[in-house]
């Protein structure tokens, strides 16, 4: 199979914008550990904001469009350093890639981009793709990682696409406010009943939430692609998601 797996930044960091050191080393244990049995994995990467925050001391993310392109010069690095160091440990080849909207909609930049992902795959390297947020102002202003995920895995041609968060799924209420909200395990159709469930955005430190992640779906469910969210803070869902057992919400096409 090939999947494409969305880390989001509440997933990577704690609130504090530092790295989260015991979940990202279960993480990429259990990614190596799926590679490892014959699949082809892509990484679409949030975090380069969140952890130039927290490396340069900031005590909240920057309002304005060049504080946020500074933190993410910062973090990028940071986040790269940290994949690096620890797919190696399981002898694992990263490769970074950062790419803007106009990457996905100019048919030159997107065969040259298909074509790049095509040969890192072919060599065995995992490829690691964010936004190129430090300079693609339009893109940290309305881009998101949700739907970068569900465009990569569309230009792919994946067979899966895992949106990893800091919620289960798609819930009937907010469960941090109903405690009868049930979670909702398999969506066939994005109506305007599913969509009046997705709330508000998301984390302090990340830029999506639910309405990004039935958009992201839209797109994954229109290329019959499937796609689920889970709970990252819990490495070892990608395990039972493998295995085809029930995990978080399931978007499938009719």
């Amino acid at each position: 199979m090939r999947i494409v797996i969305k880390i989001g930044t509440s997933t990577l960091t704690h609130r504090t914008g530092n790295l989260n050191i015991r979940r990202v080393e279960k993480l990429c244990e259990v990614i190596s550990d799926i590679k490892n049995a014959g699949h082809e994995i892509i990484i679409v990467s949030s975090g380069a904001i969140g952890m130039g925050v927290g490396k340069l001391g900031l005590t909240k993310k920057p309002e304005d469009v060049p504080g946020r392109q500074a933190a993410a010069a910062v973090g990028q690095c940071e986040l790269m350093y940290v994949y690096d160091k620890l797919f190696e440990q399981y002898h694992h080849t990263v490769a970074q890639i950062l790419i803007a909207g106009t990457d996905i909609e100019n048919d030159q930049r997107r065969s040259n981009l298909t074509n790049t992902i095509d040969r890192l795959l072919d060599y065995g390297a995992l490829p690691i793709i964010n936004e190129n947020d430090t300079i693609a102002t339009e893109e940290i202003v309305i881009g998101d990682n949700d739907t970068l995920g569900a465009l990569v895995a569309r230009l792919v041609k994946a067979d899966t696409l895992i949106l990893l968060s800091d919620i289960e799924g798609l819930y009937t209420a907010d469960p941090k406010k109903d405690a009868d909200a049930q979670l909702i395990s398999e969506v066939s159709e994005i109506t305007d009943e599913i969509k009046a469930l997705a709330g508000e955005k998301g984390t302090m430190l990340g830029t999506g939430g639910m309405v990004t992640k039935l958009q992201a779906a839209e797109i994954c469910m229109g290329a019959g692609i499937t796609m689920i969210i889970a709970n990252g803070s819990v490495p070892e869902n990608l395990y039972d998601i493998m295995d085809g057992k029930p995990v978080g919400t399931k978007f499938t096409s009719k």
